[in-house]
């Protein structure tokens, strides 16, 4: 067993995931994350602001020490849609690479289709052998969401430019947002999600699995939980219409009522409801086109595609 760590650093979230592994399966040791926001206003500036990247560049400091402490091999340090879309993203890496220089590891900015191989790695490297071929992994992230199908190997994916942040930043604006602002994003949900089916064949998917940290806060609130657990939320099945109501509620909740529930980490509170109408769309669209009536939720994604590569 080699003890390996993985950080997945995205538009919203970075995080940490250090574990012991042969090549095929992984034992953690450490899972956490921390909402550094790196992506702010990046869609519209085109730059990682200088406060944002300072707030993930500390995250990243201590990351780096908790692998020191924990004899840590091997580190492989992923950035995703806000670092692809920056001008200055080799500044950040450069502050990156200086964290974790013990280790030597060099950032990597991936593409969106190496994202989308990476967690469909990670989420099928635990479905269970009931679940039905071929499967559509879904990762709904803060800039990007990734459409990936297949079996055992990658058959087909496309990364698009929608996330929970990115949405929010660009059309939810209101507090709860106004159906003018909904029907905007909407514009563009449709638009990306015609995109991946252009190359994904949603039609294909024997089991649609979502990935990232919108998609467990929507199942926390369909099972009805007072505090987050991923016990719970890992591989819970949930019928289309019950994702809808819970996507629903959501869209719709004050900032105050998203902040109230139990469950919700307070750096998705603001983004949430866009989380929640881009999932709602999909679900929707995949479920007309496949004839699906459930959805599986997975808390094992691109963290773990990244550390079993490491092995």
């Amino acid at each position: 067993m080699t003890r390996v760590a993985a950080v997945d650093c995205g538009t919203n979230s970075i995080r940490l995931l250090i574990a012991d592994t042969d090549g095929h399966s992984l034992t953690d040791v450490v899972r956490t994350m921390e909402i550094v926001r790196l992506g702010q206003g990046v869609d519209v500036t085109g730059r990682i602001a200088p406060e944002a990247m300072e707030r993930t560049v500390r995250v990243a400091r201590d990351y780096a020490q908790r692998c020191t402490d924990a004899g840590v091999e091997r580190v492989r340090f992923v950035a995703t849609s806000a670092s692809r879309d920056a001008q200055n993203a080799a500044e950040f890496t450069a502050g990156i690479a200086g964290a974790f220089a013990e280790f030597g590891t060099v950032p990597e900015v991936v593409t969106g289709d190496e994202e989308a191989e990476l967690s469909f790695r990670g989420a099928t490297s635990v479905a269970a052998e009931a679940t039905p071929a071929p499967y559509l992994v879904v990762d709904l992230g803060g800039g990007s969401t990734e459409f990936v199908l297949g079996d055992r190997q990658v058959e087909a994916a496309r990364s698009t430019d929608i996330g929970c942040v990115r949405l929010t930043e660009r059309h939810l604006h209101s507090d709860p947002p106004t159906e003018a602002e909904i029907d905007a994003a909407l514009v563009d949900i449709n638009a990306a999600i015609d995109e991946a089916a252009a190359v994904v064949p949603l039609n294909r998917a024997g089991s649609l699995i979502g990935l990232a940290g919108s998609v467990t806060t929507i199942t926390a609130h369909a099972l009805g939980l007072t505090k987050y657990d991923p016990e719970r939320i890992h591989g819970a099945e949930l019928s289309v219409a019950r994702v809808e109501r819970s996507c629903d509620a959501l869209i719709h909740a004050t900032r105050e009522q998203r902040a109230a529930l139990g469950y919700m980490h307070p750096g998705r509170v603001d983004v949430i409801g866009s989380g929640a109408l881009i999932w709602r769309t999909i679900v929707r669209r995949v479920s007309a086109e496949s004839g699906l009536e459930t959805v599986l939720t997975s808390e094992h994604d691109i963290l773990d595609g990244i550390a079993l590569g490491l092995a």
